[in-house]
């Protein structure tokens, strides 16, 4: 064949060797490919490079971001950006105001230190459905949440009642929120003082004082609220539960945690495989 080719043996060989790392390297870059979408769309398509990069370091596939980055272009796969977050605090009343203990120290060294707070509101064809998280900035975990058609007081302290029996917080805990007339009210003050915790606010207008919860949110928004249209205050309701409880607490990687889930990242600090580093922002 070589002298019907009129080519040498070793250039014959050279051709037919190349050839085939040609062809293994291409079905490299097929499988790789594939496990990249998997892992976008197994993540709800909110998952960029970075956390894609890192999901397939788990798995044992050592990828740079950059090449990552390229192979999910050629996909056309890209993560759905974030939406502006709007502020729903109510600070006009006169109930008594408490200092912020907090002061964006955002990076507690052990779980049940600092709880923070908030309501948000998610339209469906009923009208308004208002939800309340507590979230233990620990570990960014949803540790109590509520839901309810009208933002009354008993919205989030049924959130707050629910992080204090599934997680028997110490005494001392800092509970950060704004100032709204839910956070202020007689009951919900009482709570936190039965409960023996010391009471934190945001400063009036600072919406960074509280930036943890208010990523919550937009991720919330970004990542289920904006995907869809909910025809009643139940299926909401629902969905934000499967969110929490499926994905957000148990799958889903959090940078300011070493790209870990915050059930992940509880194991690890309860089987002393942590390395607390310093202070993180949301």
């Amino acid at each position: 064949m070589c002298q019907v080719l009129k080519v040498s043996k070793s250039g014959y060989y050279k051709w037919l060797n190349n050839r085939d790392i040609g062809s293994t390297q291409a079905e490299k870059k097929k499988k790789v490919m594939s496990k990249i979408r998997r892992l976008f769309f197994e993540n709800r398509k909110v998952y960029g490079s970075p956390r894609i990069t890192r999901e397939l370091h788990k798995e044992g596939v050592k990828l740079t971001e950059k090449t990552v980055g390229r192979y999910m272009r050629e996909m056309n796969l890209r993560a759905i950006p974030k939406q502006k977050f709007v502020v729903t605090t109510d600070s006009k009343h006169n109930h008594p105001i408490y200092p912020n203990l907090l002061q964006r120290q955002f990076n507690p060294d052990r779980p049940n230190t600092v709880w923070t707070t908030d309501i948000t509101y998610i339209w469906t064809s009923q009208g308004w459905l208002y939800l309340a998280v507590v979230i233990d900035l620990f570990s960014r975990k949803i540790v109590g949440w509520s839901t309810e058609k009208t933002m009354t007081k008993e919205l989030p302290l049924r959130a707050l009642n629910m992080a204090i029996r599934t997680r028997k917080p110490p005494k001392g805990l800092i509970h950060h929120s704004d100032r709204g007339s839910q956070y202020t009210s007689k009951d919900y003050i009482a709570r936190l003082v039965e409960c023996k915790m010391q009471i934190s606010m945001s400063r009036k207008g600072n919406c960074y004082d509280n930036a943890c919860t208010e990523s919550f949110f937009a991720s919330l928004k970004k990542e289920l609220v904006y995907r869809h249209k909910y025809t009643s205050r139940e299926k909401a309701s629902k969905e934000i539960w499967k969110y929490i409880m499926s994905f957000y607490n148990v799958r889903r990687s959090h940078s300011t945690i070493g790209y870990v889930s915050p059930k992940e990242y509880e194991k690890m600090y309860r089987e002393g495989a942590l390395q607390i580093q310093g202070d993180n922002a949301a």
